[in-house]
């Protein structure tokens, strides 16, 4: 497998400007409560990889030259400044930037080693594989119930027993059956907050994806509700692979084994958390996390 970090950008020396040497001391950061890492005994299994990817909107470029690996069963998070490209990256992993006028993507991204963009790669299949929980929960004007079914009837599942198993499993995943069990008839826009980002995670599980991608899922949430969401991303990484996009970078250390820095629409740096928020290789990435910028 190629290392990701050997396509990095260069060093951050002109925008910084004077000189740029790293001190030998690791990087002051608040302290973090560090996601559980793996053993390093342990092989790592390629789930996604980008390489050279390019977004463009119409004449703007958002991100471009992205280069980088998503190892399955992990959780990755994606942190930097507002209009960095996070998102747009993020989107670019289930060709959700399909449906945004004017958008031209370069580059290569693939699923288990196979080419998600194309014209003979249907972009469902895709958004059926790699699942999206967006910043606020969206959920539909319909019951609890039917709200986690929606994808399985559009998917074709009709059988009511394999739809009110589903449903339950998808529930019990995303931690909110035991609250809703005795209301699935009742409106989804009637939960709380917090409970409307988790039946929004349980819609998207309904389906059993491979890889969901969370784009700020916590960011609109009070503390009790993001630290179930943030207990709930550690429990799924069993059963799929999780990459998360969040302007807290306490999260992302609670939360991730890797993590990536992207800064005006460029990945400047990625790898284990712990190494990214103690000892960061670039300039950029530790005026980030000790709050020079951003």
């Amino acid at each position: 497998m190629t290392d990701s970090r050997s396509r990095l950008p260069a060093s951050s020396r002109e925008r910084h400007g004077g000189d740029t040497q790293r001190s030998s001391e690791p990087a002051k950061v608040a302290p973090v409560v560090a996601a559980a890492t793996l053993s390093p005994e342990l092989s790592v299994e390629l789930k996604m990889r980008a390489r050279d990817l390019a977004v463009r909107y119409g004449d703007k470029t958002a991100i471009k030259d992205v280069t980088i690996d998503v190892h399955a069963n992990q959780v990755l998070a994606l942190i930097g400044p507002s209009g960095c490209g996070k998102s747009t990256f993020l989107r670019s992993l289930n060709r959700m930037n399909d449906t945004v006028p004017d958008v031209s993507v370069t580059g290569h991204v693939e699923l288990d080693g196979e080419a998600i963009y194309g014209p003979e790669v249907d972009p469902v299949l895709v958004r059926r594989r790699v699942g999206m929980v967006f910043q606020r929960s969206n959920p539909f004007p319909k019951s609890i119930f039917e709200n986690v079914a929606y994808g399985l009837r559009i998917a074709g599942i009709s059988e009511q027993r394999v739809l009110v198993e589903r449903v339950e499993r998808a529930l019990r995943h995303a931690a909110l059956w035991e609250e809703v069990k005795d209301r699935l008839d009742e409106s989804g826009l009637a939960l709380s907050g917090g409970q409307q980002q988790r039946l929004c995670i349980a819609r998207a599980l309904a389906v059993e994806p491979e890889v969901l991608l969370m784009d700020e899922p916590a960011s609109a949430l009070d503390p009790i509700a993001t630290a179930k969401v943030e207990d709930l991303v550690a429990e799924l990484r069993d059963e799929l692979t999780i990459v998360i996009v969040t302007h807290n970078m306490q999260q992302a250390a609670r939360v991730s084994q890797r993590t990536g820095f992207f800064y005006m629409g460029r990945l400047v740096e990625v790898g284990d958390t712990t190494q990214i928020f103690t000892r960061p290789r670039e300039r950029e990435t530790e005026d980030y996390i000790t709050g020079r910028f951003g």
